[in-house]
C-alpha cells in the first residue's frame, strides 16, 4: 500500500522535472550564449576606450565608489554606432575615396590582401540584397547515391569553375553543414539532381544541429494550430 503512493509521487516528481527542464534549458541556454557573445563583444570594443571613459568608472564617478559591479553591453552599443557612422561616411565622396585608397595599400600586402578580400567577398554575398543566398534549402545525394543530405544553396558557380565545370550553366553551389554545424563543405550539383525543400534556412540549421531530433512544423499543423487559437 506504501509502494504505490511513494511511486507516484516520483513519477510525478519526474514528469515535472522534466517538464521544467524542457522550459528552463532553452532559456538557459539562450541567455548563456548571449551574455557570453555581449561579453566577448565587450572584451574587444572596451580596451580601445580611455580609462576616463570605461563603463566602471562612468558608474563610481555618477553613482559613487560603491558602484562597484561590472556593466556588459556598452562595448555592443559602442560597436554598433560607430559601425553606423563608418556607413555613412563610406557612402559619402570622401568615404568612398578613403577606402579605395585603403584597399589599394591593402592590395600590395601579399598575405593579408589575400584574407581581405576572401572576407569581403563572404561579406558582400551574404548582405548584398541582389544575391539571394542561403534562403533555399534543398535535398542532395551526399556521400553517396542513395544517402541525402539536407543543403542550403549557395549560388551559381561563376568564372572560371562555371567555364571548367561539365555542365558549369546547369549546376548551382550547395553547402552542406555537417552536425553539430561546427564545419561543412561545398559541392557543385546538378540543378537537376537538387531537391527544392520548403524549408527556411533557420529550421535546416536547427535539423542539422539536433542531429535531426527537431524537426519543423508541417503548414498544415500550423495552419491547425492558428485556427484552434
Amino acid at each position: 500500500m506504501s509502494e504505490e503512493p511513494r511511486r507516484s509521487v516520483l513519477a510525478a516528481f519526474r514528469a515535472s522535472f522534466l517538464t521544467g527542464l524542457v522550459v528552463v534549458l532553452p532559456v538557459g541556454l539562450t541567455i548563456y550564449v548571449v551574455w557570453g557573445v555581449i561579453g566577448w563583444i565587450d572584451g574587444w570594443i572596451l580596451p580601445l576606450i580611455p580609462a576616463a571613459y570605461q563603463p566602471e568608472a562612468l558608474m563610481q564617478r555618477y553613482f559613487g565608489p560603491q558602484a562597484n559591479f561590472p556593466v556588459r553591453g556598452v562595448g555592443v552599443l559602442v560597436f554598433l554606432v560607430a559601425t553606423a557612422i563608418i556607413g555613412w561616411l563610406a557612402r559619402g565622396l570622401i568615404g568612398r575615396s578613403l577606402v579605395r585608397s585603403a584597399e589599394d595599400i591593402v592590395d600590395r600586402v601579399p598575405l593579408v590582401r589575400s584574407v581581405y578580400s576572401g572576407v569581403k567577398q563572404i561579406t558582400e554575398t551574404f548582405f548584398a540584397k541582389s544575391e539571394k543566398s542561403f534562403e533555399r534549402t534543398c535535398l542532395v545525394e551526399f556521400p553517396r547515391e542513395g544517402y541525402w543530405a539536407v543543403g542550403m544553396v549557395a549560388t551559381k558557380p561563376k568564372g572560371e569553375i562555371a567555364q571548367k565545370l561539365p555542365d558549369g550553366e546547369g549546376m548551382v553551389a550547395v553547402f552542406i553543414g555537417l552536425t553539430p554545424l561546427t564545419s561543412g563543405m561545398l559541392v557543385f550539383v546538378p540543378e537537376r539532381d537538387v531537391i527544392l525543400l520548403d524549408l527556411k534556412a533557420d529550421e535546416a540549421v536547427k535539423l542539422i544541429v539536433s542531429a535531426g531530433l527537431v524537426y519543423p512544423a508541417a503548414k498544415e499543423q500550423v495552419q491547425a494550430a492558428l485556427a484552434a487559437r
